[in-house]
């Protein structure tokens, strides 16, 4: 899947989108989630089609990975200390960063892009199996629906009676949409800047409903473009 962040749009936010969004209650998602924020600049820098700046970008996220694995791939913090495959999958992160940072050097920033989204992945199942759960699950959710209705939209609406179709990953972009919010930790959902990028992204899913609800093919085909720009920017700075 590919988060494809618009530079113009998101630059500004580039240099604040260090903070991390979440606080977790062990050692090793506190780290995990402070590594994230540098993870989520290569992805950007990646996208943009930035050689330097992706050079850089992706150095960062990997020393910063560097570090978790540094202080915990041989001693593990709980709940992690009972998964067998911990230490794998620490190992399997800092591989995607190789490989990704091979294929910046060599000027296939695409590649990389995709590429980097398997960290994304990795560290969802890692949580996943070890019963964490943080606010990026939630983003993590609303991306993978977003995408399949920005991948299959396109065809449903064309299909006959296709707006209708629609309803249906509609409605689950909606539910997702109120998690942003209400899932968000409480001093996150209290941020000034959280709250108008959030709130940009439940209007891009109100005003795909709105088109929908028209049964205009153009707009719905509309609507569902504008879908993406929203939420980058509010992945880029609390993902």
């Amino acid at each position: 899947m590919k988060i494809r962040i618009v530079l113009a749009a998101l630059t500004a936010s580039l240099a604040t989108a260090t903070a991390t969004p979440a606080s977790a209650t062990d050692a090793v998602t506190d780290a995990m989630l402070a590594a994230y924020a540098p993870y989520r600049a290569a992805l950007f820098r990646t996208n943009s089609k930035a050689q330097a700046e992706s050079e850089q970008a992706v150095a960062r996220a990997r020393q910063s990975w560097q570090s978790v694995v540094t202080q915990f791939a041989s001693k593990p913090a709980p709940p992690y200390d009972r998964d067998a495959g911990f230490a794998t999958t620490l190992e399997q992160v800092g591989a995607v960063y190789a490989t990704a940072e091979s294929q910046i050097r060599d000027k296939q920033l695409e590649a990389a892009h995709e590429t980097l989204e398997r960290v994304r992945d990795l560290l969802a199942d890692l949580r996943g199996r070890n019963g964490v759960v943080v606010y990026s699950d939630a983003m993590n959710a609303y991306h993978a629906e977003m995408e399949h209705v920005l991948s299959d939209g396109p065809k449903t609406i064309a299909a006959p009676q296709g707006p209708m179709l629609l309803m249906a990953p509609l409605g689950r972009l909606e539910y997702l949409s109120a998690r942003l919010r209400s899932q968000a930790p409480t001093h996150v959902a209290q941020d000034a800047e959280f709250a108008a990028l959030v709130q940009a992204v439940d209007g891009s899913v109100r005003s795909l409903r709105a088109a929908t609800l028209t049964q205009d093919v153009q707009a719905i085909r509309q609507a569902i473009g504008a879908l993406k720009g929203p939420y980058s920017k509010l992945f880029l700075k609390f993902g």
